[in-house]
């Protein structure tokens, strides 16, 4: 995708853990702000994902 980044979650520098604990709440990184929103139509799901490596592993 292309874009900018429009918010980093400053709040992880004192909180890293949250990367790992809460990735979909307080654990995010940035926001993007895409410059062709169609692109996030071609952009996996987090299952859809997941599904896609364990099919690459055999």
């Amino acid at each position: 995708v292309s874009g900018k980044v429009a918010a980093v979650n400053t709040d992880l520098e004192a909180n890293p853990e949250w990367v790992n604990q809460e990735p979909y709440g307080k654990g995010w990184m940035i926001e993007i702000e895409l410059s062709d929103p169609g692109q996030a139509e071609r952009l996996l799901s987090a299952d859809d994902y997941e599904a896609y490596l364990k099919e690459q592993q055999g």
